[in-house]
This record gives structure tokens, C-alpha cells and sequence, in this order.
């Protein structure tokens, strides 16, 4: 019998964006689910679905040491009162104090859901590479429950934290992304002109929007006729965040579109020729690039793990280099004034979300990862 199933995630928003189908999943396949984040806009959402929810102090960023111990503390009580017999942690916080938790409290079976392993793991200066050495015990106590996967969304990542953590290989799961609607991403034929190319993040220079706009007024000197539009709000809580003034400054320069935050993305994408993503954040699988694919819609984005994970470079998008406005203009005049290739590389984006994205192969994927920890065996 299936049994009680704490996820915890960071961002309410997050759940509801990335796990809800594998929560609702889970509560059809039998289990009691509940949900522990940090309190935001997304809390109402999670209500509406129907889970119990439990507010916890998490942050994305620094808290400083006694708002760090009261967001483990409130985990390490939230797992002695529910008991749980799973938890699902998600993003590097949960996963780093909640593991400690998991295995402080006894709890029978882990889950841990490395969704892109953020600033501390992807820089090279001294000060990340002290901080990540300080981070290792943890981590290593962390994921080292005795009924435990990790899962991984790409190859840099799983490299990255086995070799910080030893996790020994029986313990590692691969999942590709957090999968896409394969319904309500729909592949559809092109809009006419003129064409769109579309960027849709949170707006951080980590994920590229500063070399977005630069590449969008590299190509209307050069007398491209195209729409470029930039979705997504700025992230205070982020120290790579575009800035207040900077989003007015692009605004008035009227080179790209400011859209905000919308929650419409199967139109945008429909209505775009193009999606751009010149991360070099420290992706998981970024979902916008799934749903790009599900739609048909041709990508360009980075080398830079999780990006080019997303898709099959030269068959579904373009490669091109980060912190690169150059190559990343370059890049999207040769699909727009390609719509032979753009096209052709969307139905095979259309296919490649048909084979691994959709999400009902990433939920089934979830379920035998429960049920094998609930059985307590080793393998997925």
C-alpha cells in the first residue's frame, strides 16, 4: 500500500510549475501527499489542487546562519509530527537540509530531485570552490540515507555532486527534465510574418537576457525585420537579476518587447518562430525549452549543461556559445532566414518531446522510483 508522501520545494510557484503532475500522479496511485514551501503566490494553488500544505522559512538566498537553522529546524520538526514513509526533496536547499533531516528523523525512503545545481557549483572562483569544499560532508551525510535515488536531469550535474558526494552509481536516476503537456503543448504550424523570436525566463543575466537584447539590436542595425519579446519578471531575491531600471531602459529603447510575467506560455510559443535561451545559470533541464519542442518550434541556446540537454544540437536547435551576443545573433538570423530548416528542426523538436519529454513518461518514471523505495530495493 502506498503511503505517506512529504514533497518539499523551495518556491511554491515551482511546485505547482514543475511537480504538481508527479504530486497528482502519486495521490492517484494511492498516496497520502503532502507539500512543504516557503510561503508565496503559489501556496493558494496548492490548496486549490487539494494538498495539505506546510509552510516552511525556505529561501533561494541567504538567510544568514540563524535563518538557515530555523528553515532546517522547521523540517526537521515538519518530518518528527507527519512521519512520513517518502519524501521528495526538491532544489539544493531542501535537498541539502532535508536529506539531513530525512536520515536525523529515520525516515524509511528519499527522493532527491537535482533541478540544476545554481551559482555555488558552476563558478570557478576561490570563493565557490572554499564553499563548495565546506559543503561536502554535508552533502555526503545528506545523500547517504541507506534507501535513497538521486535524480539528475543532466550528465554535469550527476558528474558534479556523485564525485562531491560518492554517491555510489545504484543510487542515480537520469530523468530528462521535468516534463511537458503534451496536450496542451501542441505542435502547431507557424503564425505569419513578421518573425517572432521569443526569450521566456526569469530575467536574470545568468539566463542570458542581457545577451538576448544586445543580439536583437545587433540584427535590427543589420536591418532584420523581426519581433523579439522577452517574458518573464525580474528576481530581486537573485543577485543576477536584471534590474528595475534596466527592464525601463530596454523598454524605452523599444529594440525588444517587454511582455512581463505571463502565465499564457503554450500561446507565446505559438505565436514565436524562434526561442532563444543563452543561459549559463546552473540549469537542470530548462522547462521553456521542452515546451518549445512539444510546440515545434525550432531553439537556440547554449553549450552549457541542462541547455544543450534539451535538445539535438543541429536536428531540434543551434549551439552557440555563452556570454556571446555575437554568435547568438548570428545564429537566429541564419533560422529566421531559414524557414525550411527552422521548420524541419521544429517537427523534430515535436518528436523529440514525444519520445522523452511528455509527462506522462516522466510521472510513471516517479511512481517506480516510490514504489521501490517502498519496497526497499535497490534499482529504480
Amino acid at each position: 500500500m502506498a503511503g505517506r508522501l512529504l514533497i518539499v520545494v523551495n518556491d511554491a510557484e515551482f511546485f505547482v510549475s514543475h511537480r504538481l503532475a508527479v504530486a497528482t500522479a502519486a495521490r492517484a496511485a494511492g498516496h497520502d501527499v503532502h507539500v512543504a514551501t516557503a510561503p508565496g503566490p503559489g501556496v493558494g494553488a496548492i490548496a486549490r489542487h487539494g494538498f495539505v500544505h506546510h509552510e516552511v522559512p525556505l529561501s533561494r538566498s541567504g538567510r544568514g546562519p540563524v535563518g538557515e537553522w530555523r528553515a532546517f529546524r522547521a523540517l526537521l520538526r515538519l518530518m518528527q509530527r507527519l512521519k512520513p514513509d517518502l519524501v521528495h526533496l526538491v532544489t539544493i536547499k531542501p535537498v541539502l537540509y532535508g536529506g539531513i533531516a530525512a536520515r536525523l528523523r529515520r525516515v524509511p525512503g528519499v527522493v532527491v530531485a537535482i533541478s540544476g545545481l545554481g551559482h555555488v557549483f558552476t563558478a570557478d572562483g576561490a570563493r565557490a570552490r572554499m564553499l563548495r569544499a565546506a559543503l561536502a560532508p554535508l552533502f555526503r551525510f545528506a545523500l547517504g540515507h541507506g534507501n535513497i535515488r538521486v535524480i539528475f536531469q543532466n550528465v554535469a550535474d550527476r558528474e558534479a555532486l556523485s564525485k562531491l558526494a560518492r554517491l555510489p552509481e545504484g543510487n542515480i536516476v537520469m530523468i530528462r527534465g521535468s516534463g511537458v503537456d503534451l496536450e496542451q503543448y501542441r505542435y502547431l504550424p507557424e503564425p505569419g510574418p513578421p518573425p517572432t523570436v521569443l526569450f521566456a525566463s526569469r530575467l536574470l543575466k545568468a539566463k542570458g537576457a542581457t545577451e538576448f537584447v544586445r543580439a536583437a539590436r545587433l540584427l535590427r542595425e543589420r536591418g532584420l525585420a523581426a519581433r523579439f519579446r522577452l517574458a518573464g519578471s525580474i528576481d530581486p531575491g537573485n543577485p543576477t537579476t536584471v534590474t528595475a531600471d534596466q527592464l525601463d531602459s530596454w523598454r524605452q529603447e523599444g529594440v525588444v518587447e517587454i511582455l512581463g510575467q505571463r502565465a499564457d506560455m503554450a500561446t507565446l510559443l505559438a505565436e514565436a518562430h524562434v526561442v532563444a535561451l543563452p543561459s549559463y545559470y546552473g540549469e537542470g533541464v530548462p522547462k521553456v525549452l521542452l515546451e518549445a519542442a512539444a510546440c515545434g518550434r525550432a531553439v537556440v541556446t547554449t553549450d552549457h549543461p541542462g541547455c544543450r540537454d534539451a535538445i539535438e544540437p543541429g536536428v531540434t536547435g543551434l549551439l552557440v556559445p555563452v556570454r556571446d551576443a555575437d554568435s547568438l545573433a548570428q545564429a537566429i538570423e541564419t533560422l529566421l532566414l531559414d524557414p525550411d530548416r527552422r521548420q524541419a528542426m521544429g517537427a523534430a523538436g515535436r518528436r523529440l518531446a514525444e519520445r522523452e519529454f511528455g509527462i506522462a513518461g516522466v510521472t510513471d518514471q516517479h511512481l517506480r522510483i516510490y514504489a521501490a523505495l517502498e519496497r526497499g530495493v535497490a534499482g529504480p
